[in-house]
């Protein structure tokens, strides 16, 4: 019986080209297996082989999208493959969404199985666990061996058309569809024994979970802003003329920090949004509409504040998974911190 042909997608760090220096890369191929890929077409045992390994740079992808998306499924077509592999990934978040969406991608335009694996906070996950299956795998690389073995076995299950079970049974994240079948007791029946072993403090659980988005306790209010610094933080995708950073319209991978320090207004011909989620028109009249800096500038003036940031920092927020939300917020406020701010206005659309 012949082998199952792999294709494999992976990125310019893991295909031994090089660190963030090499993010650029475009889209190119490569014969047989590379990298990871070794371990991975080890675990396939006779069953299959990684015939061609295709790389692309992660800043590359994250900022030619279709340019990318269009030069990897040429590449990836004239194979044939009878299986589709992105990653692991883990928790490389512009790595992740790369793999997820070539992922979704080779399955919906050339109707080939295809499977990636990441870490439960990349980004990938929320974006594309409803388009695929994404295998779990620890935070880091360190988790490579184990990966990539839960990769493989799954993936045979796929291209062999074998019946996936639960998350739970093969590894994969919770994917959020509901599907039909029969169960031996009703839902009443069901829900009144869930409910008392609840109320028991007994082990159960839910046949639907809610996503966990965490909480946030509130700081305490600020009940004099007469000596305090403020910096302004939006979602509403405000950004210099020529946006420098690349910050997408949606499903934002970035955010970026821009300087204000000489403006009393936010000028038209200086800022505008490419937020993809709202009508602009309003904004791009004034954009003062959505980071006030001319409020902001006469509470200054009147003293209401005792000072404003020199910068405000702008992302999008449609369509932005948690976990980018979450890693940027951790991030930026290490600044924000190190310059003295003690308060921030977050504004939205």
């Amino acid at each position: 019986m012949s082998k199952l042909k792999v294709v494999h997608y992976i990125n310019n760090f893991f295909a031994g080209i090089g660190g963030e220096e090499k993010a650029d890369i475009p889209p190119r191929e490569m014969q047989g297996f590379v990298g990871p890929g070794m371990a991975l077409d080890k675990s396939f045992g006779d069953e299959a082989e990684i015939i061609a390994t295709v790389v692309c740079g992660d800043s590359y992808y994250a900022e030619n999208l279709e340019k990318a998306e269009a030069d990897l499924l040429e590449m990836i077509k004239k194979y044939d493959a009878d299986l589709f592999i992105s990653g692991p990934a883990f928790n490389a978040g512009r790595y992740g969404v790369a793999c997820g969406a070539i992922a979704k991608a080779v399955e919906e335009k050339l109707g080939i199985p295809s499977v990636t694996a990441m870490y439960e906070e990349n980004p990938g996950v929320d974006m594309f666990k409803k388009d695929l299956y994404i295998m779990t795998t620890g935070n880091s690389a360190a988790d490579m061996r184990k990966a990539v073995k839960k990769l493989g076995a799954f993936a045979l299950k796929l291209a062999n058309g074998d019946e996936i079970g639960t998350p739970e049974d093969e590894g994969y994240h919770v994917r959020g569809i509901r599907t039909n079948y029969f169960h031996e007791k009703r839902g009443a029946k069901r829900a009144v024994e869930m409910m008392l072993k609840k109320v028991n403090n007994l082990p159960y659980a839910t046949e639907y979970e809610m996503p966990d988005f965490g909480n946030v306790t509130p700081m305490p209010a600020i009940m004099d802003l007469s000596d305090k610094k403020i910096a302004l933080v939006t979602s509403g995708g405000v950004v210099p003329t020529d946006n420098p950073d690349r910050i997408e319209s949606s499903s934002a991978t970035k955010y970026g920090i821009y300087d204000i320090s000489e403006y009393d207004s936010m000028p038209a011909d200086k800022f505008t949004t490419i937020h993809g989620g709202y009508d602009r028109t309003y904004a791009l009249q004034d954009i003062n509409r959505v980071v006030p800096l001319d409020v902001m500038r006469d509470l200054e003036k009147e003293g209401v504040i005792g000072e404003l940031a020199d910068y405000y920092i702008a992302t999008t927020g449609t369509g932005t998974s948690v976990g980018n939300a979450r890693g940027f917020g951790e991030e930026y406020s290490k600044k924000l911190l190190a310059d003295g701010v003690q308060a921030v206005i977050v504004t939205s659309t």
